[in-house]
This record gives structure tokens, sequence and C-alpha cells, in this order.
């Protein structure tokens, strides 16, 4: 239980790599902030299936991509379990499709997400652990944000400045003894890869070499595993894991 008397906040927790994670955490002994922005019945099961399991879960509404909401996010968080240890920013979205077709809500919709929203949450949690001299923070990237992906510019682009502002941020938060990594997933079976066909799948299998798509587990095994004091020298890094896809 490496992770005992701590305390993650997990932003789009209600599904996928955000769920896993949470369940994850909550294994290493962690207490967990299930965080949503629409589906309150998800956030909830996953908060039902941690209490199942003999962990400590609560399920909070909000949008990271509002610093007002991400702020709270936080205040609540500390108001349950008095600190945040972990923060992790799943939360995200994505667009398919060329950038010549995108509207300008379309734009500021997956930047206001994927990249604000790290910066919000970010922002609100770092004074509290720097009093503390103590904390970690992991922003769920992707394999794109290194290699770009035609129709997902800017989806690409964003990631591209969560790995930016990662290294950073690592920087900055170093001399406090706050570690931040990134985690750059590639095709990961979850609900965000849904819209794939079956030949769009059987393509892109071709150029993972290890022949599958990666599981929400095994990317919160990753996730565990930076959060722990086995990654105490682990910070400003982009850890990929794509099965040598990139």
């Amino acid at each position: 239980m490496e992770l005992s008397n701590k305390t993650a906040v997990i932003t789009g927790a209600s599904r996928g790599i955000g769920k896993a994670i949470a369940l994850e955490l909550s294994k290493a002994g962690a207490g967990i902030i299930v965080n949503y922005v629409n589906n309150k019945i998800k956030a909830d099961e996953v908060v039902e299936e941690i209490r199942a399991q003999g962990g400590s879960a609560f399920a909070v509404k909000a949008d990271v991509s509002d610093f007002d909401e991400a702020k709270e996010l936080i205040n609540i968080a500390k108001e349950h379990y008095g600190r945040v240890d972990i923060l992790i920013n799943n939360a995200g979205v994505s667009h398919v499709g060329l950038f010549m077709d995108m509207d300008i809500t379309s734009i500021k919709k997956v930047l206001d997400t994927d990249v604000l929203g790290i910066m919000n949450t970010c922002h609100s949690v770092m004074n509290e652990m720097i009093s503390r001299k103590k904390g970690v923070i992991i922003n769920i990237s992707s394999i794109w944000g290194s290699c770009g992906a035609s129709c997902e510019a800017v989806y690409s682009g964003a990631k591209s400045a969560v790995n930016g502002f990662t290294r950073a941020l690592a920087k900055e938060l170093g001399p406090s003894n706050i570690r931040v990594n990134a985690i750059a997933p590639g095709v990961i079976e979850t609900e965000m890869n849904s819209w794939l066909s079956e030949e769009e799948k059987t393509e892109l299998l071709k150029d993972i070499p290890l022949g599958r798509f990666g599981l929400p587990e095994e990317v919160a095994a990753l996730v565990r595993f930076l959060c722990s004091d086995n990654a105490s020298y682990i910070s400003g890094q982009i850890i990929t894991i794509d099965g040598a896809m990139i």
C-alpha cells in the first residue's frame, strides 16, 4: 500500500483511462477524488467500485477548463481529505477531422480542456504542495504531442503544449520537492477511440510492433509507479507507452 494516507485528485475519472487510474491508486491505498463534468452516474459507479474494494472516494463535478471550477475542485478535495498529495490531469477531449473544417468553437473546446484545464488545476494545487515541500503531478498527454497526427492537428498541438508545460513546471517546482511528469499513451482501448472502424483498427495495428492496442489498466500501472517513492528521482519526463508505435 505504497500510497497509504495519500490523496489523489483525478480529472476526467468517470471512464476510460481516468477510471482505471482511480481504481489503481485506490488499490495502492490513496483516497480518491473522482472528477467528472457530465456523467454523474458513471462517476458514482466508480466511487462505489472503489468503496466496494475497501477504498475511500468521492465524486466531484467540475469543468477544469474553467479556472474557478478547477480551484473549487481542489478546495473540495482538501475539505474531504485535508490536502492533495497527487494530481492526475487526465480530462481531455479530441476532435477528428481536417483542421480547415474546424470552427473556432471546436478549436477552443480542445485547447480549453486539454491545455488550460491542466494549467488551471496545477495552479490551484501548487501553493499547498509548495508549502508542504511535497507533491506529485502527472499530466496525461499523447504520442501525437510528440509526432503529430493527421486529422487531429489541434489535439496534437494541445498535447505538445502539455509536454512543454510539464517540462517547464517540473523545473519550477523541483526545488520544492514536487515531481511533475507526463505520460504519452499510444492507441488505448477506450471510448475516445470507439469511432474507429474495424478496418481502421486493422490498419493501425500494422503500425504497432507489439500487435495490439494498450489497455487503460496498463497506463494506470505506470501512473501508480510514478506516484510512488520508487520514482522519487523521475521528474520533467514525457514517458511514452505505445507498444513501440513511434
